[in-house]
């Protein structure tokens, strides 16, 4: 490896573990420090070698989930000849398409290639995000007012929702190669981060990831692949008639309890957008269109109360979302996308495939009450998860076949 290579990929490695406490400090900037880190790496591949390089990032594409992927994509595009306001379709285009590219290139090109002792460093990254939220939140805030920044509980909600994402395969990475002290520092920051948080959607990713985790270690391996499988496979089909089930099941009671969470205006936002659904569910209004929604032909024709709540800018439901923009045809290949992904992991050891099942469970947990879907924020913070968890199998590959000549002297 030449030195160039070297210090490209340890500047990579650095931008890839600053991913938490740059969004601990600044809640929009994952995009722009994965972004960083994929161009360092994709720099030190073409210079090491070319050819190897390009056939590493073309591989996955011919597969059948890379295909379903790009199938997906290029219905998003497609859309943007249909939708009523094609500027703002190509804006969100601009604004997720860079990120998932840079997301794309950290997943494939970082791990295995990270220099030794990178993972103890994430780890207390990750740790330093956890408590500077903590601290923030005990401090009513006092370093935003120091800074300037905008003063709210909710601006963590992002942080803690990519320090899951990021914290899951981490941290059983860390287990594995028998740093338990990182991993606990991280864990335990990290859990009480999102505990801390007002982010009810970080907390009931935790619940889902760690059910998740319990029930891939105990079940066989078919019976979780099955269930995870159910549990996506219901979140998109469930997604259009999400608002009209909560509005029928939900007693009044819960609602009380659940009133910071703004539990009755999620369910009026899900009716209103299945409602749209219903008006339309063959092609969607069109990518990247759920910003001006109420203004969309297919709002027109839908009850005054159900319009209203159209305003709100995205359904708070990714699933629900991909519904109403893409139609039918969204859904089945977004449906599609993630059951081929659960087939690419089935094969996986037991507890590679328990953190896998469990990262997620977590991110559609997320996804189902949470952001928009084509969010910048979000791609990048699954792409730093997707490149921890491949550095977990890479390193479990090197440690087997380290293992190999003395099992056979044996």
């Amino acid at each position: 490896m030449s030195p160039a290579v070297a210090r490209l990929r340890a500047s990579g490695a650095v931008a890839l573990i600053l991913v938490p406490p740059a969004m601990a400090v600044a809640n929009r900037s994952s995009p722009l420090v994965v972004g960083v880190a994929g161009l360092l790496f994709l720099a030190a591949e073409l210079i090491e070698d070319r050819q190897a390089a390009l056939r590493r990032l073309a591989l996955p594409l011919g597969t059948p989930l890379g295909l379903c992927v790009l199938a997906l994509l290029g219905w998003c595009l497609a859309s943007v000849t249909w939708s009523p306001f094609p500027l703002l379709s190509l804006r969100v285009a601009g604004e997720f398409l860079p990120t998932l590219a840079a997301a794309y290139l950290v997943a494939r090109l970082a791990p295995g290639r990270l220099p030794p002792g990178t993972a103890r460093l994430a780890g207390l990254m990750l740790g330093l995000a956890g408590l500077y939220v903590v601290a923030s939140l005990a401090t009513d805030l006092a370093p935003q007012k120091a800074f300037g920044q905008r003063v709210a509980l909710f601006v963590f909600n992002r942080p803690v929702m990519t320090m899951l994402l990021i914290g899951i395969p981490l941290v059983a990475l860390l287990i594995r190669s028998g740093h338990a002290r990182g991993a606990a520092l991280a864990l335990g920051l990290g859990l009480a981060a999102i505990l801390r948080s007002v982010s009810g959607a970080a907390t009931l990713g935790l619940a889902a990831a760690l059910a998740t985790w319990a029930v891939a270690r105990v079940l066989p391996r078919r019976a979780a692949l099955g269930l995870a499988g159910l549990g996506l496979g219901l979140a998109v089909a469930l997604a259009p008639i999400e608002g009209d089930l909560l509005h029928r099941i939900m007693p009044e009671a819960l609602h009380e309890r659940l009133v910071q969470s703004s539990s009755r205006a999620r369910v009026a936002i899900a009716r209103s957008f299945g409602a749209a659904v219903a008006a339309d569910p063959w092609r969607g209004a069109g990518y990247g269109t759920a910003a001006r929604f109420a203004e969309a032909p297919v709002a027109a024709g839908l009850e005054p109360e159900m319009r209203s709540m159209l305003a709100v800018g995205h359904p708070h439901n990714s699933f629900l979302q991909v519904w109403a923009e893409l139609g039918i045809v969204g859904a089945a290949l977004a449906a599609t996308a993630l059951l081929l992904t659960l087939g690419s992991v089935a094969k996986l050891p037991r507890a590679e495939l328990a953190t896998v099942l469990a990262l997620i469970a977590a991110a559609a947990a997320i996804a189902f009450v949470e952001h928009g879907a084509w969010q910048a924020w979000w791609v990048a913070g699954l792409g730093a998860a997707i490149a921890w968890t491949r550095e977990g199998f890479a390193q479990a590959a090197a440690a087997t076949t380290r293992l190999r000549p003395s099992a056979l002297a044996r």
